[in-house]
């Protein structure tokens, strides 16, 4: 299947609206030259470029970087629409206009890396379909440019998405693959972090900690520069970390990582992943019997969702009231238990 062939959604009149309008005049929270980019962007989707050089390969990149920026920030179901108009539009253009092999190489590359976060946008709707399709897409168009490094990225993320759905076995054979040829120094913790998360939700116990003490051993190397695809650090190592022990069915384990994960976040992490790891952290500080913590967490998670637009922070909040159930005797429970009747009835935030 080629790129021009992948089903990435009709984004219609809507999503052309949104890209030159509204959505990519939203980059001026993420890009100082947004301008600049709505009418270079304009320019590729109308055909009026007919050979692109390395000014388009930046206009690609940039806008991934900003739509990334605002995805972290509101969430896929928020964002998707302009990044499916984008990667549909002036990205595909761009592709197919004449330019030299070096530009075109750069170019698949960064076209790749906006499929790739489309289909994270698309995962994190809950639109997993689609999401893989997205991904396929990447590795494709990664895979044609023997674009190593971008192939073993989308793999990872792949293996990501193979986790969240309990596919252990899946998850640990995309993140095997992903580090077939050796990464280079700095990924060998973002890779192994993620080996280590799959390796636990398939029950290899040996082989996760093994992983994981792989991933420590090169923090000190880890990519912390890579902000729109996740650079690795030491929050996010905690993270998995946590992963890994709850996986192995070590709750308590668990809690005390997590809460060193939300130590160490800096402004740089994304607002999703705060409100994603709140309320796993809400969640099994409640299995461990601590009912006023873990309702204070969820409280924090309630605090920051008027601005949210994500499926699977969604999916975490419409557990809470079945999961506070049998507390409800408890006033701190019943209160937080309003707080999200009030928020599902439209009544606050």
């Amino acid at each position: 299947m080629s790129y021009r062939e992948v089903d990435t959604v009709d984004v219609g009149d809507l999503g052309r609206r949104r890209l030159l309008g509204v959505g990519i005049g939203a980059l001026a929270l993420a890009h100082p030259g947004w301008t600049d980019l709505v009418a270079r962007a304009d320019a590729m989707r109308t055909g009026r470029v007919a050979r692109v050089g390395r000014g388009e390969v930046r206009v690609v990149e940039d806008v991934t970087v900003a739509l990334s920026r605002l995805d972290d920030r509101y969430g896929g179901r928020a964002v998707r629409p302009v990044a499916a108009a984008f990667l549909k539009g002036p990205a595909t253009v761009a592709l197919r206009a004449d330019s030299t092999e070096p530009v075109r190489g750069a170019l698949t590359t960064a076209v790749a890396f906006c499929a790739y976060l489309t289909g994270w946008m698309a995962m994190d709707e809950g639109q997993d379909a689609l999401a893989r399709r997205h991904f396929d897409q990447a590795l494709e168009l990664a895979r044609s440019v023997d674009d190593q490094r971008s192939y073993r990225h989308i793999l990872r993320g792949m293996s990501v998405h193979a986790v969240d759905l309990g596919e252990g076995r899946t998850a640990v054979d995309l993140a095997e693959a992903s580090t077939a040829r050796p990464p280079q120094a700095g990924m060998v913790a973002f890779m192994a972090g993620q080996q280590a998360h799959a390796h636990a939700v398939a029950g290899d116990r040996a082989e996760a900690w093994r992983c994981l003490r792989r991933a420590e051993r090169a923090m000190d190397r880890a990519l912390s520069g890579a902000k729109t695809f996740g650079g690795y650090n030491p929050s996010t190592l905690q993270y998995h970390v946590a992963q890994v022990r709850h996986a192995l069915g070590d709750t308590t384990g668990s809690v005390a990582s997590l809460r060193a994960h939300f130590r160490l976040r800096d402004a740089s992490d994304s607002d999703r992943s705060a409100l994603r790891f709140g309320s796993m952290l809400a969640e099994r500080q409640l299995q461990t019997g601590h009912l006023e913590a873990a309702c204070a967490s969820w409280g924090a998670v309630l605090d920051g969702l008027p601005s949210m637009q994500s499926g699977r922070v969604d999916q975490h909040v419409a557990r809470i009231p079945g999961l506070l159930r049998p507390y409800l005797a408890s006033p701190v429970a019943r209160q937080l238990n309003e707080r999200v009747r009030q928020r599902t009835r439209g009544e606050g935030p």
